[in-house]
């Protein structure tokens, strides 16, 4: 029984695997934080991008589907 505490107290296989699991967990937070702080400029740029192709070519529908 003293040799399995021993082997149990030595064994650092889930303090890996906890390390993996903090580190992936900070990675998808640091991409959900970019995303949140791009989205209004994309969305903003997008904007300007269909006012001045609108007014280049008032014409063609950008709107319509299919």
């Amino acid at each position: 029984m003293l040799n399995f505490i021993k082997t149990f107290r030595a064994d650092e296989d889930g303090a890996v695997t906890v390390d993996w699991v903090v580190l992936t967990a900070a990675i998808v937070g640091l991409g959900i934080a970019v995303l949140a702080s791009v989205r209004s400029g994309a969305n903003t740029m997008a904007d300007g991008v269909q006012t001045e192709l609108n007014k280049a070519v008032p014409e063609i529908d950008f709107n319509r589907e299919g």
